[in-house]
């Protein structure tokens, strides 16, 4: 059976791909395009980590576009100020992004038969889109829509970001993507997410080989 991925290029999808392998799953890994900054950075990178994990129950990247541009405007996702190492975490909330992700993924997964499709929230995800209600309303939903069935999995929900990154020792996480502001295909290493990004190796303890375009002065 195969389990549809949404991955990101971030370490916590990143590392949810490379687990579902090492536990002998097939996985379909999505990519959805929304028009934001980092995107095209972070595909990059996202190729090269899964071609380096690759194997045969990998199946090829599928890109997916969901245009955001006429919703988000001027967010500072698309243009303006991102949000710096000391801002708040809800500061790179992203409005709607699991549900409008999610349906895309959802809908495709369910016209070709793949009755699973995984996330990698973790349970410290304060936002309302990462809670265990939303995804069981909108996995009921999705399964009004269509007859092929589907279940939203979430296997990091009860861990914590160390656990996760503990899986993820022996994989090749310099060539996942954390970045909202990057510099060319660099890490800025000044964004809310490159801080958090540094702070997740430095508390599992694993070497951060990740190039990092500037140093924040507060990290």
């Amino acid at each position: 059976m195969t389990i549809g991925v949404l991955v990101s290029g971030g370490l916590d999808s990143a590392i949810l791909v490379g687990h579902l392998l090492q536990q002998g799953e097939s996985v379909q890994p999505f990519f959805v395009r929304g028009g934001l900054r980092w995107e095209s950075t972070e595909l990059l990178h996202l190729r090269s980590f899964l071609a380096k994990i690759g194997r045969p129950t990998l199946t090829e990247l599928v890109e997916l576009n969901m245009p955001l541009a006429d919703v988000y405007g001027e967010h500072w996702s698309r243009s303006g100020l991102v949000p710096d190492a000391r801002s708040p975490d809800d500061a790179v909330y992203l409005p709607g992004r699991n549900l409008l992700l999610i349906a895309k993924a959802a809908v495709w997964c369910q016209l070709r038969g793949i009755p699973q499709l995984a996330l990698a929230p973790l349970g410290s995800n304060p936002f309302p889109d990462a809670s265990a209600g939303f995804f069981h309303d909108l996995q009921n939903a999705l399964n009004h829509t269509l007859n092929h069935r589907i279940e939203i999995l979430r296997p990091f929900a009860a861990k914590s970001k160390l656990d996760v990154m503990r899986l993820g020792v022996g994989m090749p996480l310099e060539s996942t993507f954390s970045c909202i502001d990057p510099v060319g295909d660099t890490h800025c290493g000044r964004c809310n997410k490159c801080a958090e990004r540094r702070q997740a190796f430095q508390i599992a303890e694993i070497p951060d080989l990740t190039p990092y375009a500037y140093l924040n002065e507060s990290s």
